[in-house]
């Protein structure tokens, strides 16, 4: 059995990590709060604003008429795929980035095993899908804890929308964290170009919403909780001046939206994660100061013990 002292220098250094934990906890949890405001503010927007460019995709039967827009058009060539990876820049939230980084992969396996998959990482825990599955990364972009505006990804979405338009890649994916809750939290791969409505329901879950739901054909009203269809729907568009100059301002500008979202949703559910984490630290830590504490006193208990006998003992000689 280890000595009172050493026991006691571990209780020591429990603690002083157990308060580590507690701080980081609380940390998290005002981040948490502030990153779910951000993220319920702009999802009904993100949410429609989807819908709707997905039915535009539909070309002559929006309004469109002859005119289709380069980042509606469909291509038939899936042989260069980008994927926008986001993570967070630190660790200690859990499975988080393992599970986002695991979900890209396997998202290439099923999807794209004959394509070249270039990554663009935001956050620095992303390199993993580097380090551990050999993929080339062609850019990293610092990643904020708090995102304040749209114009933190604008550079991002300007950059895949130029490749995209330049031909250097057929398929642009976001694989980011879903924010469902403050203990779930689900990893996806979104396809963001080209805007297809008949893509593959795997890369076109609607951001923030069931799970269940793959196509403009299916929504989720957020504010009531509504399942709505519109099957049954022909949405026709007017066009001022031109579609051309409306689908050129506002295209990319939704592409951004939806970048933008994933990026709130990625920062929510990162410090869910942590603060769960950071909780489960704490409970460990409190039940390893319990055993620690049994163990210092039975180890205090049978040094007294010993002494008595010694005395005892000892006492006995000299009579």
């Amino acid at each position: 059995m280890a000595s009172t002292r050493d026991i006691k220098r571990r209780i020591k250094s429990v603690t002083n990590t157990k308060k580590i934990t507690r701080a980081m906890e609380m940390v998290a949890a005002a981040k948490m709060r502030r990153a779910v405001e951000s993220v319920l503010r702009t999802r009904t927007y993100a949410n429609l604003s989807w819908s709707t460019v997905l039915n535009l995709s539909n070309g002559g039967e929006n309004g469109l008429g002859e005119y289709t827009h380069p980042l509606l058009a469909k291509r038939e060539k899936k042989e260069r795929v980008a994927i926008v990876l986001i993570t967070s820049n630190r660790g200690l939230c859990g499975g988080f980035n393992t599970a986002i980084i695991n979900k890209a992969h396997q998202s290439v396996v099923k999807f794209h095993q004959e394509a070249t998959a270039d990554f663009v990482l935001i956050g620095k825990k992303g390199e993993a899908i580097h380090r551990h599955h050999g993929y080339n990364v062609v850019a990293e972009f610092p990643k904020l804890d708090i995102i304040e505006s749209s114009s933190e990804v604008s550079p991002i979405a300007k950059m895949m929308i130029d490749d995209y338009l330049a031909g250097k890649y057929d398929r642009v994916f976001v694989a980011y964290t879903d924010f469902v809750n403050a203990s779930k939290q689900v990893p996806r791969v979104r396809q963001l170009l080209p805007i297809d409505i008949a893509a593959e329901d795997e890369f076109l879950g609607i951001v923030g919403g069931d799970t269940r739901l793959g196509t403009s054909k299916e929504f989720l009203d957020v504010k009531e909780g509504v399942h709505l269809s519109d099957e049954n729907f022909i949405y026709e568009y007017t066009f001022e001046p031109s579609p051309k100059e409306v689908l050129d301002e506002i295209v990319p500008r939704l592409i951004e939206v939806q970048l933008f979202q994933a990026l709130l949703e990625s920062n929510a559910s990162e410090h869910s994660a942590r603060m769960a984490a950071m909780h489960q630290a704490n409970d460990a830590a409190k039940t390893m100061i319990d055993e620690l504490t049994l163990f210092y006193n039975k180890a205090r208990q049978a040094a007294i013990t010993a002494e008595i006998a010694e005395i005892s003992a000892g006492a006995n000689a000299v009579k």
